[in-house]
């Protein structure tokens, strides 16, 4: 088992190993949150890089990764466990046409181990060979606020309870990561559990360094172009801007388009992969593109 971090430094190295580009304020809390044995609540923009911490923790200290993705509708049966019930009836026939007559005994046997499945909730607190896993609970604010409450539990003692089988507890607790896209917010009782990190948008020379690491095959000049670029189009009315997982992808379709230079034409040509949003993409094709291209090239 590869043992967690011992400071800060030492964090903030681990991250740069396992590609992720991040800085010392990041680090301190992500150090803490392991030292103190609490979940890491990452609020952010789509895009940003929040969900890329918990894969990079995972590869870095050889921990199993756990994702529970959270969507609306969510309940305890898709993230915690369920019965497999077809498995249950099964049993039942072919007790049945054995002659066996303990209900007791049946009963006992229909609700155990055997025929519970286990969903990720339930996976990450039990023991794993390589230490505790990485529990990544994705876009948290996309459920409602009774998984929240239901939550709480797991987060304030590791545990879920069972009514078949009791209170199952984690002997080492995971190390539980919490991404949001703050498209509501999440309940004060949930976040006091928590260390709390507000992800942003990187500055330049940091997304610049992001492209450089993920996307090494870029010209110099076309990545310098395209940061500058986005850095720019963030300040624009738009609806959604781009976050970093837009820009690598826009870097790699240029790419593979073997641009070496931005121009008026390409831009535009290409704004689909940068922008998700029809509206945005005609608000920014043709002259906008062009005159937001110029600006950036006469004040680099």
């Amino acid at each position: 088992m590869i043992a967690a971090p011992a400071g800060i430094s030492e964090t903030l190295s681990l991250l740069t190993s396992g590609g992720y580009v991040g800085d010392r304020p990041l680090a301190t809390v992500l150090f803490l949150a392991m030292k103190m044995g609490r979940p890491l609540f990452l609020e952010g923009e789509a895009g940003v890089g929040k969900t890329e911490i918990a894969k990079v923790l995972s590869r870095t200290l050889g921990r199993d990764l756990i994702r529970l993705q959270c969507y609306e509708g969510l309940d305890v049966a898709s993230a915690v466990y369920e019965w497999n019930y077809a498995g249950q009836m099964m049993a039942i026939r072919l007790a049945e046409a054995a002659g066996e007559t303990d209900r007791e005994r049946i009963g006992s046997d229909l609700f155990s181990e055997r025929y519970l499945v286990k969903r990720p909730l339930l996976r990450a607190l039990e023991p794993h060979a390589g230490g505790p896993p990485i529990l990544l609970i994705d876009e948290l604010d996309r459920t409602d606020e009774a998984f929240e409450a239901f939550l709480l539990e797991v987060l304030s003692d590791f545990q879920v309870t069972i009514p078949e089988l009791g209170t199952i507890a984690a002997k080492e607790p995971p190390i539980v990561i919490i991404t949001s896209n703050r498209t509501r917010e999440i309940h004060d009782a949930l976040k006091r559990r928590c260390l709390y990190h507000w992800v942003d948008y990187p500055d330049a020379a940091r997304e610049l360094a992001i492209l450089k690491e993920r996307v090494p095959g870029a010209p110099a000049k076309l990545s310098a172009e395209i940061v500058a670029f986005v850095q720019a189009l963030r300040k624009e009315d738009v609806f959604k801007a781009p976050g970093v997982a837009e820009t690598l992808d826009w870097a790699t379709a240029l790419v593979e388009l073997d641009a070496v230079a931005l121009d008026p034409a390409l831009v535009s040509d290409t704004l689909g992969v940068l922008l998700k949003y029809q509206d945005d993409i005609a608000k920014l094709q043709g002259s906008a593109a062009k005159k937001l291209l110029d600006q950036v090239k006469s004040g680099a």
